[in-house]
């Protein structure tokens, strides 16, 4: 059963987050799962094996192409490990998978943007 996410997240203009992160990952600190910052995670569409909150909702909502951990803590306004936590339930539960970044195809390699090197230059040399 996946839950229904509510309109907008569960933050107060002026109070901030109404639920705590610790409530958030049941008192957990640590993930039962290896993840970084940037472990890329995507989520499967498998039914989820087990019963999830909204939190898990919101992951799940967030995965639904490859993202990276920092990315959902970022924008679900949480702590990384909290979200470490939350997806450390959902990869045992089936629901999402995590990989590295794609890489390119063997003998295929992108050229560096000219512009972006010459601004990373000309920024350089203004700071020396």
């Amino acid at each position: 059963m996946t839950p229904v996410l509510p309109e907008g997240p569960l933050i107060d203009e002026a109070a901030g987050r109404l639920v705590r992160p610790y409530t958030v990952s049941d008192g957990r600190t640590r993930a039962t799962s290896h993840f970084t910052l940037v472990t890329m995670v995507r989520a499967t569409g498998a039914q989820t094996q087990g019963a999830f909150g909204l939190e898990h909702a919101q992951v799940l909502a967030l995965c639904e192409r490859p993202v990276s951990v920092a990315e959902v803590a970022a924008r679900m306004q949480v702590p990384a490990a909290v979200v470490k936590v939350l997806l450390s339930d959902l990869a045992e539960g089936g629901a999402v998978v995590a990989g590295d970044a794609p890489s390119a195809p063997p003998g295929h390699y992108a050229r560096p943007d000219r512009n972006l090197l010459e601004a990373v230059r000309d920024g350089l040399l203004k700071r020396l």
